[in-house]
This record gives C-alpha cells, structure tokens and sequence, in this order.
C-alpha cells in the first residue's frame, strides 16, 4: 500500500480540498484585513484622541507582541489538538477580539484588546500555512498558497474602501472597521466541513483515522485503482509532544535559524512600509482623506502579487523566487522614497506591495516545507513568532527614523530588511518546488517519531 505522502501527492484536487480552500480562504480575508485595520484607523485615532505618532507605534507594538504569543501557542495547539480544530479555535480568538476593538475607551484598552486580537490573527495563520503545505498535493501546494493569499489580500483593499467610506464620517467613525474584521468569525463555521491533515493523524498514531480519510480523498477523486487494505491497521503508537528546543537543534536548527532571519528582516520590512504609509503620509502633509485615498488605491494591489507567486512558485523554485522578489522590494521601497506628486506615489507603491505580498506567499508555503511533520508546526510558530516578537520594536524604530532623519529614512530602513532576506535565500535556501514533503524535512532525532507502518511519513 502506498504511503501516505505518496498517496496524497498523487491525488488530483477534490471537492475536500475545495472545501478547505474556501475556509482558509475566507479567513485570510478577514485575518489579512484586520491586520491592517489598525493603520487605517490610526489617522482617526490621532485626531480624535490627540496623540502623536509614538503613541501609536506602541499600540501597534502591542499588536506584535500578541502576534509572538498567538505564533507560539498556534504551533502547539496544531501539534496537541490538531490542524482543523486549532484553526477553528483561532479563528474564534481573532474575531472574537477585533469585534471588542470597536468599545476601546482610551489608549490603554485600545492596545491590550490590539494584543489580545494578535493572538488569534498569529495562531490562525501559523496553522493554516501549517495545514495548506502538508495538506495540498506537492505539485500545487504553492499554487494554493498562493490563491488562498490572493482571497485572502481582496481583504486588504476591501478594509481600506471600508476605512476610506466610515473613518471620515465622524470622529467615532474608525470604530467601524473593527466591527468589519470580527466577521472573520464566518471562516470558522466553513471550516468544520474541513478534514484533519493524515500526515498529523498519522504522526499521533492515529493510522485508522488517517486510513478513513485517505480513502475519502480517493474515492472524491475516483481513484480506483488506489488499493485500500480489507481491514483496517491498527493505530500506531504516537509520537511524543516534542518542545520547542526540538527546532533549535539538529537536524532543524540550521533551517530555523534561515527563516527565524528571513522572519525577523521581512517583517520589520514589510509592516515597516505597510502599517506606516498611511500616517506616515498624514504626517508628510497630506490630509486623512488623501492619504486614505492613495492607501486605498494601492492597496487593491495586494492580491496581484499572490497571484503572480501562485504562477511563478511552480514554475521558478521558491527558493531563487523569494530572492527575486526581495530584491525588487528593495529597489522599489527606495524609490518610493523620493517620488512626491500623487501619481507616482501610487504607482511606485502598487510595485512595491506586489512584491511584498508576491514575497511573503513565498516565504509563508517555504517555511512550512523545511520541517518535518512532527515539528512542522512549531517550526513555523516559532520562526514566524520571532519575527513578530522583533516587530515590537519595529514601530519605534520607524518613529525614531521619522522623527530624527525625515521621512525617506523610513525607507531606506525597509530596503535594507529586504536585502538582507534576498541574500539569505539565494546563499542558504534549499530547493522545495515540486518535491515530497519528507525529501525537503529533514528527519527528526531518534525517539521523536512514531513506530513506522505502512502509513507513517
């Protein structure tokens, strides 16, 4: 009988797949809209409330810092509970949370229920890269990444037209948007038609249950001549919880460290541009209608660029693809810069966020492809949580910038995050496109793996 990965390679896309699809889609558009709720806010936020600009580097720290926990505590719930019942957990956290946004009374509230809603907005998108790589057949894993994210990015226009209709209204008006992310909560009932992935059944010894679905999978594919045994295996003994310290050693630790780097310099890079250009261009001297105005019409690039990874993952390896769009970030960024009249603004910025968004499509589905099942999802929690956690102090450092060097600096800062992550591709990056999950994952250290059968990983 095949294994497991084969059989699920093998497959074609099936109505499952397309049921877990839309659910994750779904999510990602409120997820990727409610991440970015806050910039849009902000504008609003400082003129109704009279704060500055540090005030809301700190709240949008606050963000970060729960994004860190959510990261870290998503890697695990994914491990304990399972990919589809802790994406269906973290999907409630995030809405729950951004509907509580929208009653903040001050600064302090605002920025705790901030963090509260980076929680879950980390831990859903921790254990979907998780489920969308070992779920999806190796031929289209990046092809579905990359559709799931071009959904998911209609979010990012779709809450900035919402932010360009309400926030202007009235001084009150910016609650609104908050109220728009919690509908998020939609993706949670679409993913109970979801099933559990069988390469993490199988890992908790779960063979039977990892058989049933398999022969699901198949018989939607009308695969007959995939043969099913007559009677079931029985389950396998599971394997221990691993910890964290099993990513920070070998076999793992050199691909951790890669995308631990990766993580930290392109989210500093990437929210040191997206989060910021709203108020950074309110604070250059545009209005908060134009500044929403030009925001909002770069912002329906966002799901260009995932289209064009969703291409080009499948036909470039990821690895020389992320490091192409790296590089071009960093010219772009730089040119935004300097231009000022209102068309260049929003033609350099469209480029700019679609390599962004092209980049991190690229870097979501590659992290989840450089570890074994058995920490796949820690793997990804802990390097996607650091870089959050470095992001805490990504806004201060953009204020600093702002307020001691102009706004060019902002810049020429993202720029530099980029190049950093183009070099660290193209020199360590292994090659994934196209190849079995358990030829890129290195194994796990004797004693972490479950007792083999013909089900196993």
């Amino acid at each position: 009988m095949p294994g497991i990965s084969i059989r699920l390679d093998q497959l074609p896309i099936t109505s499952i797949h397309r049921s877990a699809f839309i659910a994750l889609a779904f999510a990602y558009f409120f997820e990727l809209g409610d991440l970015n709720t806050f910039a849009y806010a902000a504008p609003a936020v400082i003129r109704e409330w009279h704060v500055n600009v540090h005030t809301v580097a700190v709240i949008t720290s606050m963000s970060f810092a729960g994004m860190f926990l959510g990261a870290m505590s998503g890697g695990v719930l994914a491990n304990r509970i399972g990919r589809k019942s802790a994406f269906i957990l973290s999907v409630a956290v995030y809405s729950s949370f951004s509907l509580l946004n929208a009653v903040a009374w001050n600064v302090l509230s605002l920025a705790l229920l901030r963090f509260l809603t980076g929680v879950g907005l980390s831990s859903m998108t921790v254990i979907a890269n998780t489920y969308i790589g070992e779920f999806f057949p190796s031929r289209v894993r990046g092809r579905y990444m990359g559709l799931t994210m071009a959904i998911g990015l209609i979010g990012i226009p779709a809450t900035a037209w919402v932010a360009r209709a309400v926030v202007p209204a009235a001084p009150w008006a910016w609650r609104l948007i908050f109220i728009w992310g919690a509908l998020g909560a939609i993706a949670a009932v679409l993913a109970t038609r979801m099933v559990e992935s069988p390469r993490w059944l199988s890992m908790r010894g779960q063979t039977q249950e990892a058989e049933r679905i398999l022969a699901m999978l198949e018989t939607a594919a009308d695969m007959h001549s995939v043969v099913t045994p007559l009677r079931p295996e029985p389950d396998a003994r599971a394997a221990p919880h691993p910890s964290y310290l099993a990513v920070l050693r070998p076999p793992h630790l050199a691909r951790t460290g890669l995308i631990g780097l990766i993580g930290v310099c392109s989210t500093l890079g990437f929210y040191g541009f997206m989060a910021w250009v709203p108020t950074l261009l309110y604070e250059h001297g545009f209005s908060v209608t134009k500044s929403l105005t030009y925001t909002s019409v770069i912002a329906i690039c966002n799901p260009i660029g995932a289209l064009i990874a969703a291409d080009l993952m499948e036909r470039i390896d990821r690895k020389w693809f992320n490091t192409l769009v790296c590089a071009v970030v960093a010219a772009a960024v730089l040119l935004y810069g300097v231009v000022g009249t209102p068309g260049l603004i929003m033609l350099v910025g469209a480029v700019v966020v679609i390599a962004l968004q092209g980049g991190a499509t690229g870097l979501y589905i590659y992290s989840s492809e450089l570890f074994s099942t058995d920490v796949r999802s820690l793997g990804v929690g802990l390097t996607y949580g650091v870089g959050r956690l470095a992001n805490v102090i990504g806004p201060l450092i953009v204020a600093a910038l702002y307020s001691g060097f102009g706004y060019a600096a902002v810049f020429v800062f993202v720029a530099g995050c980029y190049l950093i992550c183009a070099v660290a591709y193209g020199c360590f990056g292994p090659r994934t496109t196209g190849r079995i999950l358990e030829a890129v994952s290195p194994s796990s250290p004797a004693g972490s793996t479950p007792a083999r059968t013909p089900l196993t990983t």
